[in-house]
């Protein structure tokens, strides 16, 4: 079961659009990243398909994955971009991306970063507490620059998913309470520095539903007509991203369901000529990527059997930090009964916590090639050099094309900057 078009099998094996991944394998070894150019431009292309003309800026929510070549891809098919740091802001203008279409989100934006991007302008800061608010409005006024700010509201709505990518409840540490957020408003109408241009919301991520957008949407109505009443008037409102993908057996969301009801609801009270903003991630890139991976070793025990493989935790920390399913396929598939072993495909790293995948039914020989599917968002962007492991290479697939787009590491680039006392 392949959750994406663009990874099936042809002839009994595993293809990325019109490649073996045996193939892929066999010349740059694994652990290693395979991208689907056309999954990428298929995904995208349901948001601009979705938008009907209406004014909607797509902001790609880039720490999903945020390697160049996926960058560059939505660059040029006129995406704008969400950053949540400094060296994200570096990568966008690296590929040429339009500053001014970029929203910096983040709790904790420091002053250089403030620097770069005023410098840089950018469309928007999310501002996400009063401290951020003042310190933006110094950096500003040190720096000769009027800062387009809007501010992230958190409205108290569950998002009903992973309790670690809810973003939106009072408990979270993201965005200012929604109650405070008219006095916050006026406040920075007061800094001759700042600009009030939005209203920003992110409620959470793996959202499946439209129900928790449209009960945030309501709240956030209320709180632009009160703006509205005090002579604040915005020009866009930003609902984050958070539109969930198919892992297994989930049935995600729609860009056209959930952009066709927003207007609808803003239509209804006279708001529809706000601009909207979205920063999907997950969902532009999620189904376009896998994780290849070759077992070592096969350990049968009492209580579990393991398929103990290349790739690691440091590779994919998805399963141990949320424990999240990744669908398991094997590339040249062996046919399974009722007899067939069912193992925890895990990695070599000295934690328990070093798994990708529990008790999955599969007819396995050692060397055997894994694909980790699902792999594209937020897999090689939160991988790591844990053990004194290589990062894995990543690889774009366009058709029948093949393109390193990240050579693997060596294991001397890892210390080579490293120095020992005299």
């Amino acid at each position: 079961m392949t959750v994406s078009s663009h990874f099936t099998h042809k002839n009994g094996l595993l293809h990325a659009e019109n490649v073996p991944l045996d193939t892929l394998a066999a010349h740059h070894g694994t652990p290693l990243y395979v991208y689907s150019r056309a999954a990428l431009k298929e995904a995208w292309d349901s948001y601009q398909s979705a938008i009907k003309g209406r004014n909607v800026l797509i902001c790609y929510g880039m720490k999903a994955n945020s390697n160049l070549a996926v960058l560059n891809e939505f660059r040029q098919w006129g995406a704008g971009f969400d950053i949540v740091s400094g060296g994200e802001l570096a990568r966008v203008l690296a590929v040429g991306g339009d500053a001014s279409k970029v929203v910096f989100s983040g709790v904790g934006k420091q002053a250089w970063e403030m620097q770069a991007a005023l410098k840089a302008g950018v469309k928007c800061f999310n501002v996400e507490s009063e401290a951020e608010l003042d310190r933006l409005a110094q950096v500003a006024q040190e720096t000769g620059h009027i800062a387009p700010v809007s501010l992230r509201v958190n409205p108290d709505v569950d998002a009903k998913t992973h309790p670690y990518i809810s973003t939106g409840l009072k408990e979270n540490k993201f965005g200012i309470a929604i109650e405070a957020a008219l006095a916050v408003y006026e406040r920075a109408g007061t800094y001759p520095s700042l600009r009030v241009v939005g209203l920003d919301c992110h409620i959470g991520s793996q959202i499946t539903e439209v129900s928790p957008y449209l009960d945030a949407l309501e709240k956030l109505i209320q709180l632009i007509k009160t703006l509205a009443q005090r002579g604040i008037n915005l020009h866009h409102l930003d609902l984050g991203g958070g539109i969930g993908i198919r892992y297994t057996n989930e049935q995600p969301l729609s860009p056209g369901e959930l952009i066709d009801k927003v207007f609808a609801t803003l239509q209804a009270h006279g708001l529809d000529h706000l601009q909207l903003v979205l920063e999907p991630g997950r969902s532009l890139v999620g189904n376009a990527g896998a994780l290849l991976t070759r077992v070592q070793y096969l350990k049968p025990g009492d209580a579990r059997n393991f398929a103990i493989v290349d790739a690691a935790m440091n590779d994919l920390i998805r399963p141990t930090l949320y424990e999240a399913w990744h669908d398991v396929e094997a590339v040249s598939p062996r046919e399974t009964g009722p007899d067939t072993p069912v193992y925890d495909i895990v990695g070599p790293i000295c934690e328990s916590g070093d798994w990708l995948a529990r008790q999955r039914q599969l007819n396995l020989q050692p060397h055997d090639l894994l694909a980790i599917m699902s792999a594209g968002a937020y897999a090689f962007s939160m991988s790591s050099q844990y053990n004194t492991r290589p990062r894995a290479a990543e690889i774009m697939v366009d058709g029948q094309q093949v393109h390193v787009v990240r050579p693997r590491e060596t294991v001397e680039s890892l210390f080579e900057s490293e120095r020992i006392l005299p």
